[in-house]
């Protein structure tokens, strides 16, 4: 058979090529510590709360509770999110406003699917969110990338030179997967008026917003007159409320996308999962106290990773840009690929990150290190490990 070009030209998964270096490793390869320090892959390394696992698995014998939902989710859930919204941005928010996905990949894909065809382009910051990148490629659809400047933020100015009548929308990621940046209000705000002003939709994957080191609203987008227009929000359940495994995310966006986004949800997954459905509305309506304690956990572990490396001699890792759930790296092996340096660490010294490769051109001297992966007493032997491997 014939297999489309579009699909076999995307590179696979980095999660997938960065697990396979694993079988490299030598028994007893000599690392310190217990087995394998595994910072690749950005999950909770702590599970949902006990009260919110005993209310899944009483809804479990529930007969009703293995029904389709509506095609864009459970109207409880897509209303609870409506106000919990507009609780952390102020403006206004309508339940007729969100759609539900199976996971935010999901609704990245949704929404791309439903802005852009073959032969459009998107604007992308670099360095990118692999799978924003993966997808449009395989759909025919061309990223057009925009570098980052030194503190790892795109330029506004930049975004604008890259706009043309093909470009369908801007991607921006903020707090920024892979490097744990968060973007500022200004910036937001700049690309918003950006977008809005040639007519495209600026797509804003907030996954990791329950993570930013203030409560303050990261944006004033929901405040704006007729933000359904142009913003598309997307936002997961994942990480808030340790439900990966559920697959649950969310899009905020006019009325008229979201019909648009509903057909193509029936023709791939009916509608999204229940009970995670119901897990997700369960954290919305019970969980604001525990959300805020992880929201402090994490940004403590990020700070004594910046002080433990900060601490090593001149010369070691270097920390670029931290926050929320990544630090990212800068390695010290001049002339060395990240890709060699990632696979190295994983084979020598049992530390598994990702290559800065693996997030676009020009990020060959960086690695990403996630840091939600990592119980709080390991992240001192996860930076005598990177240390271990600069002697």
């Amino acid at each position: 058979m014939r297999l489309s070009p579009t699909v076999t030209e995307v590179d696979v998964s980095p999660i997938s090529e960065a697990y396979g270096w694993l079988g490299e490793r030598p028994a007893g390869n000599g690392s310190s510590g217990d087995g394998l320090i595994d910072v690749s892959q950005a999950v909770p390394g702590y599970p949902p709360p006990e009260s919110l696992r005993r209310h899944v698995a009483h809804l479990a014998l529930d007969p009703q509770a293995h029904r389709y939902t509506d095609q864009l989710g459970l109207r409880e859930l897509r209303a609870a999110l409506a106000r919990d919204l507009e609780r952390a941005y102020g403006g206004r928010v309508g339940a007729e406003q969100i759609a539900i996905t199976a996971g935010c990949n999901q609704a990245f894909c949704l929404v791309a699917d439903a802005l852009a065809r073959a032969g459009d382009e998107v604007v992308v910051p670099l360095p990118y969110y692999f799978n924003h990148d993966m997808w449009l490629r395989a759909r025919g659809v061309t990223p057009v990338y925009v570098t980052a400047g030194e503190d790892l933020l795109p330029r506004p100015a930049d975004i604008a030179r890259r706009i043309t009548r093909r470009t369908r929308a801007i991607v921006l990621v903020t707090p920024n997967n892979p490097t744990g940046a968060v973007y500022p209000p200004e910036l937001i705000a700049r690309c918003y008026e950006l977008a809005e002003l040639a007519g495209i939709a600026l797509l804003v994957d907030e996954t990791y917003r329950d993570f930013r080191s203030t409560a303050a609203p990261a944006h004033d987008l929901f405040s704006r007159d007729g933000w359904e227009r142009t913003l598309v929000h997307l936002d997961s359940f994942s990480k808030v409320f340790c439900l990966a495994g559920y697959r649950v995310g969310a899009i905020a966006a006019g009325v008229e996308l979201l019909h648009q986004v509903a057909k193509l949800m029936d023709c791939v997954a009916i509608c999204p999962p229940r009970l995670g459905q119901e897990a997700a509305l369960f954290g919305l309506e019970r969980l604001g106290e525990w959300r805020e304690e992880n929201r402090l956990r994490m940004n403590r572990r990020v700070q004594a990773f910046r002080q433990a490396l900060a601490a090593l001699e001149h010369g070691s890792f270097e920390v670029v840009a931290a926050g929320a759930y990544f630090a990212y790296l800068r390695h010290p092996f001049t002339g060395q690929s990240s890709r060699d340096v990632a696979r190295r660490l994983a084979r020598d010294h049992g530390v598994l990150t990702l290559a800065g490769d693996m997030f676009g051109p020009g990020q060959g001297a960086f690695l990403r290190v996630a840091l939600a992966n990592l119980s709080a007493d390991r992240v001192a032997e996860l930076v005598q490990r990177l240390e271990q491997a600069v002697k």
